[in-house]
């Protein structure tokens, strides 16, 4: 979150936002129901940031000018978080966000261009929002050659299919089509993730509210297909057995990935064999989203094995 001075009053001042963002991160929604939960948990945000640092980050401004800022990251207690989450009755999104490939094609009356260097502060206030909100976003990245091999035309049309059978990832493409339309910015959205569609219109006379609106119609769609209901949510326990760990280094490897997982709220180590190590994790959703994690993180695999809960550790680096 922004802040005006690394003073500790600025910061207290803030922290609450932040929260509200990570909640907003973790729950997919974009807006919190009010609640006495959500009420007590801003009131006592300070005292639940586990650390804390500063940034200087820069933006450019519709005059291209370069707007500096002072941001502060905090980081908040894991399990005080959920326990939130839980007591509000939030739904949660799931660890493996599907990261959605933005294609942004302008009309300016005379051709049709890919993502235009005139309004790189419009694509970085974008990119933003998505930040915010918890969803990877990229853009294309073609060179002159590339760029001349796509039909812009079916681009514009919003056949997402297209780009993906051109290479543009599977789990999630977007297609935003803008054109000015007398004193406002009209723009079509087309999204694909995960095998399903949806589309969309926003406009407004400046093109940044725009995106902004189109993004967050874009998290909202992704983030409801992706939740964990309220209902699912609990505490839950599971034994995982973990093999392929030939040293210190892929110990620690694993141990930080498991403890990383959003579902994840506790690891014990029950017992060590040479190469193989028994975990007990304590899950905040229901075991089924567990292995659905594991496929999505491609960190640690299956092996076959008579129970469904032993996998192979994959060493990082290697195929």
């Amino acid at each position: 979150v922004t802040v005006p001075s690394q003073s500790e009053a600025d910061r207290l001042e803030v922290v609450p936002e932040a929260l509200i963002q990570v909640l907003q991160k973790i729950s997919g929604q974009r807006e919190m129901p009010l609640s006495e939960t959500l009420d007590s948990a801003l009131a006592n945000a300070p005292n639940l940031v586990l650390s804390s640092r500063y940034r200087n980050a820069e933006r450019l401004s519709p005059e291209g000018d370069v707007v500096r800022e002072l941001r502060l990251i905090a980081r908040f207690m894991h399990t005080e978080i959920d326990n939130i989450v839980q007591r509000a009755g939030l739904p949660r999104w799931r660890q493996g966000r599907p990261p959605v490939q933005i294609w942004v094609v302008v009309d300016n009356g005379i051709r049709r261009e890919l993502k235009p260097l005139e309004y790189d502060y419009a694509w970085q206030s974008m990119e933003e929002v998505a930040v915010m909100r918890g969803l990877p976003v990229s853009w294309p990245e073609l060179d002159e050659e590339e760029a001349q091999l796509i039909d812009m035309s079916l681009v514009w049309g919003g056949f997402t299919d297209y780009l993906v059978e051109r290479g543009a990832p599977a789990d999630g493409v977007a297609i935003v089509a803008v054109r000015r339309e007398g004193p406002s910015w009209s723009l079509r959205w087309n999204l694909a993730s995960n095998g399903q569609h949806w589309s969309w219109r926003t406009s407004d006379q400046e093109l940044m509210f725009a995106l902004a609106q189109g993004v967050h119609l874009m998290v909202d769609e992704i983030a409801a297909a992706n939740a964990i209901a309220a209902s699912e949510q609990g505490t839950w326990t599971t034994e995982v057995t973990v093999g392929g760990l030939h040293n210190a280094e892929d110990y620690v490897a694993c141990l930080g990935y498991l403890q990383g997982l959003s579902l994840v709220t506790a690891v014990e180590v029950l017992g060590t064999e040479p190469g193989q190590v028994q975990f007990r994790l304590q899950l905040n959703a229901s075991t089924e989203y567990l292995a659905e994690a594991f496929d999505r993180g491609a960190v640690l695999l299956p092996t076959g094995a008579q129970s469904e809960y032993d996998y192979e550790f994959l060493h990082y680096g290697h195929d």
